[in-house]
């Protein structure tokens, strides 16, 4: 492993509060990834990336740097990360998923805000993520309140370009999305110094598009009878795809598929015979959350599907590559990323509809509704997605969490419970 204190101390990192980080993530890593048996050999690329997470991506976002290359943060799926690669630009996401970062952001917000916030506020103000300090740019967006106060706070120390994402889809909304992608590339060319050409953007599309195919393909071997791969593994592989490069993240995620396709034809499952087959839905599962997963997993069930940003929501639907004009490119982005159904928006029937799909496309016994505590979104469209499960025939669980550990246990025994009762 190569020695990246010169790197870390050149981004102004808290190096003796990083240290810490970097003493416990491997402990968690091996005892929730490494444990696990008959793992898929093409998993060790996503292995390699967290042995060396603040090392290997970082410094060759630092090269870049280097060549003039402009770094842009993203904390949602909604930032077209197309538009940021058509500039020459790199994406790279920023959000916090581990309890570490936690105290670090509440220092400037109130502790009754999500963990995931909290951590990634925490992440840059203290000083302990070389992501966070990397990046040239943030690029926020207004999918909750607790995010657009977040965005306030961090624009006092780093550049700060916010998009206005619309709370309802008619068409004048997809509009107004396609006029906001419109000045977010304005944006990014004066940031950047580089045009963004109706080529450069269809390229960039399709760039994107592979890298979302690729991962529907490792997804849907997981509706296979036999599972050849854990919900965890899956998770990671989505984790690290936030701010991997894209093309590479493609390469990866098509060699894991041509692995796992071939295990479901030699019949090859990781999991016994029988195992009840579990969907999450609900709030997003940042790098390092773990969590909820491998509870689940170690539980006497599996995960095989993740109705969430983390999970289908990032790659389902593809944009358009038939357009040839900016103006019909900007306008075929609005369409594909409004077809995502954050519970931002009201009304949100089209989550619904996405997650009786997925049940039944993955064959579902039951399905672990969480929310992240104090998101008031996800928790209130909770009593609504419970609803429509139930008189579906689908069991659920509704469960709200954090990044601690202090209800594990607790969780155990309930995810134990709902296990239980679907056998």
């Amino acid at each position: 492993m190569a020695n990246y204190v010169e790197m870390w101390k050149e981004l102004g990192m808290d190096l003796e509060t990083h240290d810490q980080l970097c003493q416990v993530l491997p402990t968690a890593f091996g005892d929730t990834y490494l444990s696990q048996e008959n793992r898929p050999e093409g998993m060790d690329f996503w292995d390699m990336v967290v042995a060396d997470i603040h090392g290997i991506r970082p410094a060759e976002l630092i090269e870049a740097q280097k060549n003039g290359q402009k770094i842009f943060g993203t904390f949602c799926v909604y930032v077209p990360d197309e538009v940021v690669i058509a500039a020459n630009g790199i994406v790279t996401g920023l959000c916090g998923g581990s309890q570490f970062w936690v105290p670090d952001g509440e220092k400037v917000l109130p502790k009754s805000t999500c963990p995931l916030i909290k951590a990634s506020v925490g992440a840059r103000l203290g000083r302990t993520c070389p992501f966070f300090r990397i990046a040239d740019m943030y690029v926020g967006e207004t999918t909750c309140d607790g995010k657009k106060k977040a965005w306030e706070i961090l624009g006092k120390d780093i550049p700060m370009h916010i998009m206005d994402v619309p709370q309802m889809k008619r068409s004048k909304d997809i509009e107004k999305w396609a006029e906001e992608i419109k000045e977010f590339a304005v944006v990014v060319e004066e940031f950047t110094g580089n045009k963004i050409t109706p080529e450069k953007l269809q390229q960039a599309i399709h760039i994107i598009n592979e890298k979302r195919k690729a991962m529907a393909r490792v997804y849907n071997a997981r509706k296979a009878e036999n599972l050849p791969i854990s919900g965890k593994d899956v998770l990671l592989m989505t984790q690290i795809a936030f701010f991997d490069d894209p093309e590479r993240c493609a390469q990866m995620a098509n060699r894991l598929a041509d692995e796992l396709e071939q295990r479901i034809s030699d019949g090859v499952s990781v999991f016994p015979e029988g195992t009840k087959r579990i969907m999450i839905t609900g709030t997003p599962m940042a790098i390092p959350n773990w969590k909820l997963h491998h509870i689940i997993e170690t539980s006497g069930a599996a995960v095989v599907c993740e109705e969430s940003c983390t999970g289908t929501r990032y790659f389902e639907n593809l944009v358009d590559e038939t357009k040839k004009t900016l103006e019909e490119q900007y306008m075929a982005l609005a369409e594909r990323y409004m077809g995502i159904n954050c519970a931002c928006f009201t009304p949100n029937n089209g989550r619904i509809e996405d997650i009786l799909r997925l049940a039944k496309e993955y064959n579902v016994d039951g399905v672990i509704d969480v929310n992240l505590k104090f998101c008031c979104l996800y928790d209130t469209e909770g009593y609504t997605v419970e609803n429509a499960l139930k008189e579906n025939g689908i069991p659920v669980l509704g469960i709200e969490t954090d990044y601690t550990d202090a209800d594990a246990e607790q969780l155990r025994t309930r995810i134990e419970a709902f296990v239980e009762m679907l056998g």
